[in-house]
């Protein structure tokens, strides 16, 4: 059986969706290699490859193959000398650049042009000519195909035509084409830095060195070194470098950057901190329960990573029409050169075809989704709503119906026990003492209701097991405890006889009505399903204003997935939210999972969005998110094609020159990195 690895690998190089393409392909055809997929906006390889077939180096053998490189260092450093040598090329080809343009205006000097416009293509523009090279050695085309043919072009011609001592000549256009082609990717470059700011900003919330107690001293050693159950000291003003459980003390943290929760939260003996988060007023002490990659932190982390490499279906529609698109934009230009030889010099038909292959840069297009999905879900991140995609933000996007789960999620998750009551021989204490015992084993919200309703013991219990839906046993002091759900109350059962009853209740969370609301008024149906008794469920809708016909209750796990698969069965697009282990069901059956944060680890690993604080207002606003993201991917791709599809008949019309096409194509690729910036204040 194939042992399955993940990596994500750093690509420098790749500037369009050609580039993309052409990696992609040499990935895909590696052996041992299940999936790949690149992103453009990102720069990453997401490969997943079979370790007994593929190893890391032959990957890396597959980008080169593609022309293109993995650098050594850390990709931030490598993504900043990129800009860094960018930016110096840029710099020195407008030196020599604008010399040149201003002769040009002028036709004079054709040899002094000449002299100015070498440093810019052998300098300036060396990257872009080598990179079609490389693509055309591998027989492929890219970007740098149509800008390296277009200024080559413009570049033969002049030389010939000053050698032979003819006019006019054309260095202005091979020279300010390459500049302004370097401007636009220098400004892309800052833009995506600027998506991908949310990711950068959470890996280094974590401190890198933590205060210890190691035996009777206090030692600050790196965060890397700590280990689970050691003892660390945070005082006022201190982020936590990892997550874990409060010892002593209390205080105030901030934990906005995870959550999204602006007010701080009061931290006492007992309570869970994570790493990440910033002290504000008090000192204390806490074990270590997390650390390194399982901090909530590091997880946050890869979920975004993830998410911005998980491409949205509509991304499909670029790469179709990209695959065509360079040998398309060739056969045009080569069109355009011989029409335009029927009607005048052979200088104006290539000055025509030069401008079609400079017009038609494919870059806008392959930017138009991943760079909307970088800043839609970095905006969500620090919302504290995280996506696990661009197919499950695209997915969140088209829901028409939300169906909520009730206790945990519409109620508050830790329901009180109103009454209890003996049923059989057994005494009050001894009762609660056993149940107590089973429940300490479940993360159900009632469970944990029942445990602080039971007066302390040192009962364990022992083959504990489970039953989704309907309760929990187990062996406690040698007897058989069962403590599980009756028509109203929860039932307890010693040796197969009734011992005890609780009846429980939970309030209704002070934000669900409002979020009801809120979808009602987006159009969306809004349900309520539970497994709690049907009196309790009435109670719930009739404070959240639900229809009768829209709430179910005495409902198992099974007939909750089995309720969502028949919505979506019926056409709906249904996203189910809930935060329980009888939810992961129905949350995996769902278009859209939606997990509450603070849920067990199985809702929240099943969920493809999550909500990191406990507040439902995070549903609408992760879909209003959602929706603005794909409004957005769609305004990208609508005028990346428009741009296309008006400027290469302009150019072959003659109605655009060199320098036009090119700063038309820079400003297009911007276009997209700013509409898409847009989602940053969403």
């Amino acid at each position: 059986m194939p042992t399955l690895a993940q990596v994500e690998l750093p690509v420098s190089g790749m500037t369009c969706a050609g580039c993309v393409g052409s990696v992609q392909e040499e990935l895909a055809k590696t052996p041992g290699v299940s999936t790949a997929t690149v992103n453009l906006a990102t720069r990453t390889a997401s490969v997943q490859y079979d370790e007994n077939r593929a190893s890391i180096e032959s990957l890396i053998a597959a980008v080169e193959a593609a022309g293109y490189s993995v650098p050594a260092v850390p990709q931030e450093l490598a993504e900043q000398a990129e800009t860094r040598e960018l930016r110096r090329r840029l710099v020195i080809g407008a030196i020599f650049a604008g010399p040149v343009f201003v002769l040009g205006m002028t036709m004079r000097w054709p040899w002094l042009q000449l002299l100015l416009t070498l440093p810019v293509l052998t300098f300036a523009g060396r990257g872009i000519f080598a990179d079609a090279a490389g693509a055309l050695r591998h027989g492929r085309t890219n970007m740098n195909t149509l800008v390296a043919l277009g200024t080559g072009a413009a570049f033969a011609w002049s030389l010939a035509a000053t050698v032979l001592g003819i006019m006019p000549v054309y260095f202005e256009a091979a020279a300010v084409v390459i500049v302004l082609v370097l401007l636009g990717r220098y400004l892309e470059s800052g833009g995506r830095a600027r998506a991908s700011n949310a990711i950068r900003t959470l890996a280094h919330l974590a401190p890198p060195t933590a205060r210890v107690l190691r035996g009777k001293y206090e030692m600050e050693v790196p965060a890397s070194d700590v280990q689970i159950g050691e003892t660390l000291i945070v005082r006022p003003g201190e982020r936590l470098p990892v997550d874990g459980v409060v010892l002593d003390g209390a205080s105030e943290v901030d934990e906005s950057m995870l959550t999204g929760e602006s007010v701080p939260v009061l931290k006492r003996a007992g309570a869970q901190v994570l790493g990440g988060t910033l002290n504000t007023t008090g000192a204390f002490r806490f074990t270590a329960a997390k650390v390194g990659r399982d901090t909530v932190l590091a997880q946050i982390g890869e979920l975004v990573r993830q998410a911005q490499s998980v491409r949205a279906p509509i991304a499909r529609i670029a790469d179709v029409v990209s695959g065509w698109f360079t040998v398309g934009v060739l056969a045009i230009a080569i069109v355009t050169f011989a029409a335009w030889l029927f009607f005048a010099p052979l200088q104006i038909a290539l000055l025509h075809a030069v401008t079609v292959l400079v017009i038609a840069c494919p870059c806008a297009m392959g930017l138009a989704t991943p760079v909307a999905l970088m800043a839609g879900t970095g905006r969500g991140a620090e919302r504290g709503i995280l996506f696990r995609g661009g197919d499950t933000l695209e997915a969140a996007a088209r829901i028409d119906t939300v169906v909520f789960d009730k206790t945990g999620t519409l109620t508050a998750g830790h329901p009180c026990v109103l009454t209890f009551r003996t049923l059989g021989k057994w005494s009050e204490e001894e009762v609660l003492q056993m149940a107590a015992a089973v429940e300490r084993w479940s993360e159900h919200p009632a469970a944990k209701a029942i445990v602080k309703f039971a007066p302390p013991s040192t009962l364990e219990a022992t083959d504990f097991q489970s039953i989704p839906g309907q309760g929990a046993e187990a062996t406690v002091n040698g007897h058989h405890v069962t403590v599980g759900r009756a028509e109203r109350s929860i039932h307890v059962e010693i040796d197969s006889a009734s011992a005890g009853e609780f009846t429980l209740s939970g309030e209704v969370r002070p934000e669900a009505r409002d979020t009801l609301d809120q979808l009602r008024a987006m159009g969306v149906d809004v349900w309520m399903l539970t497994g709690d008794n049907a009196e309790a469920a009435v109670k719930v809708a009739t404070v959240l204003s639900l229809p009768s016909n829209r709430v179910l209750s005495g409902v198992l796990p099974a007939d909750k997935e089995s309720h969502v698969a028949k919505l979506r069965a019926a056409g709906k697009r249904v996203a189910m939210v809930g935060d329980g282990v009888n939810d992961a069901p129905a949350l995996a059956r769902a278009d859209v999972g939606i997990a509450i944060g603070t849920g067990t680890d199985v809702a929240i690993a099943t969920g493809g969005v999550i909500l990191m604080r406990a507040d439902l207002q995070g549903v609408p606003e992760a879909l209003r998110l959602a929706k603005r993201t794909l409004h957005i991917i769609r305004q990208n791709l609508f005028w990346a094609f428009a741009y296309n599809t008006v400027g290469i008949p302009l150019a072959a019309l003659s109605a655009l020159s060199p320098m036009f096409a090119a700063a038309a194509m820079a400003l297009s690729s911007l276009s997209v990195v700013l509409n898409s910036l847009r989602l940053r204040r969403a």
